[in-house]
């Protein structure tokens, strides 16, 4: 017996730049483990070849709402290990216990009033997660994020790991329904935006991450089937690769 389900998949990066039309930038494998009492465990290898390169492995489980309880996070930036940290969430405070640039040992604990809504690690397939603390009962909508915890507030998330609010606010906004083809299949999605839709915003001057438009999958799994983003960044993800083993 298999109590659980496990979901695998590939996602290709790719670059919308004029000069770099759909040339590989990175790729991303993740697989999901889904129990019985709705807790779910990300396992993400993400890689960006873009110089200085990043490799980063994530691991995170969320409890039956979503929340983020524990992470474990490795980095390595321009073949060079950056840091590998632990994370624990209680409903009064997180702490983590690092270790950066192979010699900085640290211990950290933030305290507040209630859990951070989610926990930002930079896997794609962990924002296409993230979406899910939006409500969209009621059709298209709109949702600030006044703040939340993060691994990194690098865009690229190459710096730590360790633990710092978000604390700018962020906009998400859910677009609709939409039936969408990818790589790996024709699937009935949900599509939202990080940030503000077709604003012209760079993200690189004033620090803002550039309007990010994602489509998951409208199973309530929210898992990754495109996204892109715009500005100083024109990068696009797709899910090319998607295997699902049941609970038995």
């Amino acid at each position: 017996m298999r109590p659980h389900t496990t979901i695998r998949g590939r996602i290709h990066y790719t670059s919308n730049k004029p000069e770099r039309l759909g040339h590989e930038r990175g790729r991303e494998h993740f697989c999901i483990t889904k129990h019985q009492d709705g807790r779910r465990t990300l396992r993400a290898h993400a890689e960006i070849d873009d110089e200085p390169n990043v490799l980063r492995d994530v691991t995170l489980t969320m409890d039956k709402n979503w929340i983020t309880r524990d992470a474990y996070v490795r980095l390595s930036v321009g073949d060079t290990t950056f840091g590998s940290s632990w994370f624990r969430f209680t409903d009064t405070y997180a702490e983590c216990e690092g270790l950066l640039n192979e010699t900085d040992r640290i211990s950290e604990r933030i305290e507040y009033d209630q859990p951070s809504p989610l926990f930002g690690t930079h896997p794609i397939q962990g924002d296409a997660m993230h979406l899910h603390a939006v409500d969209i009962s009621n059709g298209p909508c709109v949702k600030i994020f006044e703040k939340f915890l993060m691994s990194s507030l690098d865009h690229r998330g190459a710096t730590g790991p360790s633990l710092v609010w978000h604390d700018a606010g962020m906009r998400v906004e859910f677009i609709g329904e939409e039936t969408i083809t990818v790589g790996a299949g024709t699937f009935e999605a949900l599509h939202f935006c990080y940030g503000e839709r077709a604003s012209g915003r760079q993200g690189a001057a004033d620090g803002e991450h550039p309007p990010y438009e994602i489509w998951v999958t409208a199973d309530d799994e929210y898992i990754l089937l495109k996204a892109f983003c715009e500005g100083y960044m024109m990068t696009h993800y797709e899910l090319m690769e998607l295997e699902i083993s049941e609970s038995e």
